[in-house]
């Protein structure tokens, strides 16, 4: 696989504060990746270091093999604030066809491109309507139409979901599952179960630290399986110790429960006899997960 960014003990100081120490993670080009942590954990910092908005204090960027902000760059990588708007006095297609021409695009290439984001977002029916004129929603959409552009092999999405409703949000991840094959997204997001439906890795940041990168599909991961019950049944924690091939449970939160399986037995072969013992005892389960919940794997 094609390396995308290599990140090499980058620090960052700002005055006497320490915003990022001795970060390290390459990526290679794939599913998207998920950049979490609690608020002042970095990411913001991280984000603007790897557009190039900002210099490191010490340590090395690639970005596609180049330094970030090169001019080999330009068009090949964006990334889309949190708080990221278009202006509310032009129409969608107008402010971004104008965005497109910025890139070097003719007029007429350039409006072919609006007409392909545009579709790629879903917003075909809006496209001369004003942001004003449009929903929370539809505007977050038009953002990142804006940040597609010129068909950008890196796009980075700072909280793309926050304070959308849910059909809104599902839209949003909607577009980015779609897409995932041509386009290498970064998200960056307070939302676990959201990260977990559409990344393959996650970064970890704590106190300007990376304390974790993850891959959710590592082997070490698929020998464990999550289950959730809707409800608590006296002899069902017992039943599960009890299990061939299950070597610990762990009760990770309410009514959900951490299965360790044994490296000899086969994954799948638990789950149909933890189904069969959950359809025969009438015990009803909410979700059941191949391997640990990104929360899990996090904290």
């Amino acid at each position: 696989m094609s390396l995308i960014i290599e990140v090499e003990n980058v620090c960052k100081r700002y005055g006497d504060k320490q915003a990022l120490q001795g970060v390290n993670f390459s990526l290679n080009q794939g599913a998207p990746v998920a950049l979490v942590g609690p608020n002042g954990a970095g990411k913001t910092t991280l984000f603007s270091l790897l557009c190039g908005y900002i210099q490191p204090t010490s340590g090395s960027i690639k970005i596609l093999g180049h330094k970030p902000a090169n001019s080999a760059l330009f068009g090949r990588l964006s990334a889309l604030p949190q708080d990221a708007q278009l202006d509310p006095r032009f129409s969608i297609a107008r402010q971004l066809t104008f965005y497109a021409r910025l890139q070097g695009m003719s007029k007429k290439l350039a409006l072919k491109d609006t007409q392909r984001v545009i579709a790629m977002v879903g917003l075909e029916d809006a496209a001369n309507s004003r942001p004003s004129e449009l929903s929370h929603g539809m505007r977050k959409r038009a953002t990142i139409a804006q940040a597609l552009l010129g068909a950008p092999e890196i796009v980075m999405l700072d909280e793309a979901t926050a304070g959308l409703d849910p059909i809104n949000a599902k839209e949003i991840r909607a577009i980015v599952a779609e897409h995932a094959n041509d386009v290498n997204f970064i998200l960056s997001s307070h939302d676990l179960s959201e990260l977990e439906r559409l990344c393959d890795q996650v970064l970890y940041l704590e106190s300007g630290q990376l304390k974790q990168h993850t891959d959710l599909n590592s082997k070490e991961s698929n020998r464990f399986i999550t289950l959730r019950m809707k409800q608590e049944y006296p002899e069902f924690l017992p039943s599960l110790m009890a299990m061939q091939g299950v070597t610990h449970v762990t009760v990770t939160q309410d009514r959900e429960y951490l299965l360790s399986i044994d490296t000899q037995q086969n994954t799948v072969a638990i789950e149909i006899a933890l189904l069969t013992m959950l359809d025969k005892n009438s015990w009803l389960y909410a979700q059941l997960i191949n391997g640990k919940t990104l929360e899990n794997q996090l904290f």
